[in-house]
């Protein structure tokens, strides 16, 4: 789960295309276990979370923009964390 007492957390992916923050080898892309946990308090639901960060992920690997600002060490996963946490994107309530 995490490496080398950082606060890394593996999220499993697809081997191809490899987005910023992945790891070479591993099959996973890396997320901050802090911005995971943050994230988890306004979608508390896992598998709500799992699908809306990989949607951001995959639309910012395709060149959509960051709606929070970013520095170098930010992979995509942290960016659509950060996006959650700080309200810029959520999940669409559907109605029955």
């Amino acid at each position: 789960m995490s490496k080398e007492g950082s606060n890394i957390v593996d999220f499993p992916g697809k081997e191809k295309p490899k987005p910023s923050g992945y790891q070479s080898g591993t099959g996973s892309i890396n997320m901050r276990s802090d911005l995971v946990v943050e994230a988890s308090k306004v979608i508390p639901e896992p598998p709500v979370l799992i699908n809306l960060v990989s949607s951001r992920v995959k639309q910012l690997n395709l060149g959509r923009t960051p709606l929070v600002e970013t520095d170098h060490r930010m992979g995509a996963a942290d960016i659509a964390l950060t996006e959650i946490i700080e309200g810029k994107i959520s999940v669409d309530e559907k109605e029955d």
